[in-house]
């Protein structure tokens, strides 16, 4: 077991490595106003942003399914981490060193299993792409990429590498950088031989597959020999770091650009990725073995943001093949809100055929957008048909029609009615809109499944609209009562910008917060010293009213309150802060009266006279503090 990491060293890479700058490896953010970042959550599916980040308070949190926290947090649910891994990996970006308080100092033997099956990887791939620079064997490596028009400085930009043709050259060189049998096979890089683990890759080109934050994960591996018996292709089996359908070769390097432009080219290959970047289409992107689907849309998703003016590019070999992975793709068409369309080239070229044919402008301009994915899809099906008869356009309007009843957008969807109408020859355009409506319709009432017709034994159900995002954790809050509002409004406040609240707040009680769970936050607040220190150090007292948190609903809570944005009626100073202090005071101080009125009145005027006075008196007292508070605000506070 690894020692307990320094609580020093913790807050060191909390403060070393900035949320907005960890966050925006895996998304795009764009300006939410009020000092904080929108994009696309990361964690559930959802249409339009509720993702905040708040780099000022090294937070995050998503008001639609409610997962929030600090950097370290982030890391930990997006990369699958325990809490000493996503530090660790942290330390590592910030260059930190860090200490342990139990167990010495960080032996390679103690870190988390992800963080050495990374840095397995990563010392593969430095020394696989030294054997394909250094190596007399990797000579026919070389020569492939040179045939296909990539140099040395391109192998190494995109850290292409060889593997020996030997049994174990690169188990036995991981075992001496201190790896364990278990860890090499559990990598996925060595395989379980007769006498041992062997390599896995031997005699193939290797290409470095890295995740969205650049880590390398796995490999893709091209064979070289014809002495090979194995597939042309061969990838990393799936493993703790490694799931090829939510991998997509080169987007550690298109990122920014699909960010930037929002726009993403998918090709097949990982030399089509290699000729499209040096084209200067460097948002290409490619699958790693498997077909597109929607675990690399949800990666795309969040790179451009589902802006409605964002564009996908699917260039697919002409061929049969090429034709069903066109048709593959189209079938999760509709899980973007960009528009995707379809790029074919002369003679059936890939990419690469094409840039050492034609040239890094054929390239360009292959990816221009051409053709719709939905009409190349509509013309493959159309294709099928004779178009000439009466029977044969119905046929065709039979298959091709659910298709275009799946488009959600109902203006795109009766556009592209009538342009099927068109397709195939049918006159009556009104005729195919109302069909494919009709499919729609019951497309919706039997829950998103086109079909012939409603299920003779199950009814339609009612439509009830979209599917609601995830209930928050936690108690049901109103916020159109008052009283919670200037409650959430104070705590806001005591967590964002203390200096204006405090030390006033600090002697709030927890019962002048009526809902429970702004009892608990400030009872969070309380346990963590109080918000007057946030004053000094505001990250710092953040991360120990989270860590006070009674449990993850409370926490939520925390996280919450700290990114939401203050309600501007007016500017965010004392005069607005006092306003909140004094609402949240007196509204306790009028519970206090009633309680005391409704006290008076069970005493009645037999009570015991001096319990009568003290009762009479805290009354008195309480009444004139609250003409206090209505007459001089926060100074009577």
């Amino acid at each position: 077991m690894a020692g307990r990491i320094n609580d020093e060293d913790v807050k060191a890479v909390r403060d070393a490595v900035p949320i907005d700058a960890v966050v925006s490896e895996y998304l795009q953010l764009r300006n939410a106003g009020g000092g904080n970042l929108k994009g696309l959550c990361p964690f559930h599916d959802e249409k339009s942003p509720s993702f905040q980040v708040s780099p000022s308070k090294g937070l995050f949190h998503c008001f639609g399914c409610q997962e929030g926290g600090d950097t370290i947090t982030f890391v930990m649910k997006i990369d699958h981490l325990s809490f000493s891994e996503a530090v660790e990996r942290l330390a590592g970006q910030a260059g930190i060193t860090l200490r342990y308080e139990e167990g010495g100092y960080n032996p390679s033997h103690q870190r988390g299993e992800r963080i050495r099956l990374v840095e397995a990887h990563k010392i593969a791939a430095e020394w696989y792409a030294e054997q394909l620079a250094t190596s007399p064997e990797a000579d026919t490596g070389r020569v492939f990429l040179a045939e296909r028009g990539f140099d040395q400085a391109a192998a190494v930009h995109f850290g292409v590498g060889y593997s020996p043709q030997g049994w174990d050259h690169l188990t036995r060189y991981l075992r001496g950088k201190g790896f364990t049998d278990k860890e090499l096979l559990l990598s996925g890089l060595s395989q379980e031989g007769r006498r041992g683990p062997i390599d896995r890759f031997r005699g193939r080109l290797m290409w470095p597959i890295r995740d969205i934050g650049g880590e390398v994960v796995g490999f893709g591996a091209r064979k070289l020999y014809e002495a090979d018996n194995g597939p042309k292709y061969l990838n990393t089996p799936d493993t703790a770091i490694y799931r090829k359908s939510q991998v997509l070769y080169g987007i550690d390097l298109a990122k920014k650009e699909i960010a930037k432009t929002s726009r993403a080219v998918v090709v097949e290959g990982y030399t089509d990725v290699m000729a499209c970047h040096l084209a200067g289409v460097t948002t290409a992107i490619a699958t790693c073995g498997t077909a597109f689907g929607g675990d690399h849309i949800k990666i795309l998703r969040r790179l451009l943001m589902d802006n409605g003016s964002a564009r996908v590019i699917f260039t697919f070999d002409g061929d049969a093949a090429g034709q069903k992975a066109a048709l593959r793709a189209f079938e999760d068409d509709q899980k973007f809100a960009a528009e995707t369309y379809i790029a074919i080239a002369p003679d059936g070229m890939d990419p690469c055929d094409l840039r050492l044919a034609k040239g890094d402008e054929a390239v360009a301009d292959l990816v221009e957008p051409r053709t719709p994915l939905f009409e190349f899809a509509l013309r493959q099906i159309v294709s099928r048909y004779d178009l000439d008869t009466p029977a044969g356009r119905a046929a065709a309007l039979d298959e091709a029609a659910p298709i275009v009843a799946r488009i959600k957008n109902s203006g795109a969807q009766h556009e592209v009615a009538v342009q099927l109408a068109g397709m195939l020859g049918i006159l009556d355009t009104q005729f195919v809109v109302k069909r494919v409506a009709q499919l729609a319709r019951w497309a919706r009432d039997r829950g998103g499944k086109t079909g012939p017709g409603p299920d003779r034994h199950h009814p339609p159900q009612q439509y009830a609209g979209p599917p609601q995002q995830a209930a928050p954790r936690g108690p049901a809050l109103n916020l159109r009562n008052p009283v919670y509002a200037t409650e959430r409004e104070l705590l806001k406040l005591a967590l964002q910008r203390p200096e204006l609240v405090s030390p006033a707040f600090d002697a709030y009680g927890v019962d002048e917060f009526t809902a429970p769970p702004y009892a608990a936050v400030r009872q969070a607040i309380l346990d963590a010293g109080g918000a007057e220190p946030g004053v000094a150090d505001p990250q710092g007292y953040l991360v120990k009213v989270r860590e006070a948190a009674p449990d993850d609903a409370v926490r939520a809570m925390v996280t919450e309150l700290a990114v939401e944005a203050i309600l501007l009626r007016r500017a965010v100073d004392e005069a607005y802060a006092g306003a909140q202090l004094v609402t949240v005071r007196r509204r306790a101080v009028e519970r206090r009266i009633r309680d005391i009125t409704s006290q008076l009145t069970r005493l009645g005027s037999h009570g015991d006279p001096a319990q009568l006075a003290a009762v009479q008196n805290e009354l008195w007292v309480l009444q004139q503090y609250d003409q206090s508070l209505r007459e001089h605000g926060a100074a009577a506070l």
